[in-house]
């Protein structure tokens, strides 16, 4: 009996949150799975595995993408901002800081993405209304809020980053 044949491992070098990170990995290895098995990046969930619940979705040169859906090795020329990317626990972004004040969400599961996503929405639209907001977060899937909180936590968060971007009074 033969012995299975072993996949070629790619040496990798991704830029994520601003770092150039390198690890080995197969040709085939989703971004996905490259942040959370080879970076040890746990922030970005997979839900579905299939782009549809927005689960994994990273900013790729500041744009939404579904990190389920992409090769790791397609990334290397690429800036790759995971939910790690954004803020931290005493540095929170303007997104992460409007869903702590709004209560946005509940067991966490989905909110890496929705702040990926809205921080990216919010980028190239400041002043969205509740409709817009709806709209902006309508390909992210969440079972435990009903997205009330959702929407109130981008319209806050449109309003933390006019407050930034207006500077003092």
């Amino acid at each position: 009996m033969s012995e299975p044949a072993t996949e070629e491992l790619l040496d990798l070098t991704v830029t994520v949150n601003g770092v150039p990170r390198h690890a080995k990995a197969p040709a085939r290895r989703l971004l996905s799975d490259f942040l959370r098995h080879d970076l040890r990046l746990t922030g970005t969930h997979v839900g579905c595995e299939h782009g549809v619940c927005g689960a994994c979705t990273v900013l790729v040169d500041g744009r939404p993408m579904r990190s389920c859906l992409m090769f790791a090795v397609t990334a290397q020329a690429h800036a790759i901002t995971t939910v790690e990317g954004l803020g931290t626990i005493d540095s929170m972004g303007p997104v992460q800081q409007a869903f702590t004040e709004c209560h946005g969400l509940q067991c966490g599961f989905c909110t890496p993405g929705f702040l990926t996503t809205i921080t990216a929405y919010l980028d190239d639209h400041p002043h969205p209304t509740a409709e817009e907001a709806r709209d902006a977060i309508s390909g992210n899937l969440c079972r435990c809020t009903g997205y009330q909180n959702i929407v109130k936590s981008v319209l806050r968060a449109a309003e933390l980053k006019s407050e930034t971007t207006a500077g003092p009074a």
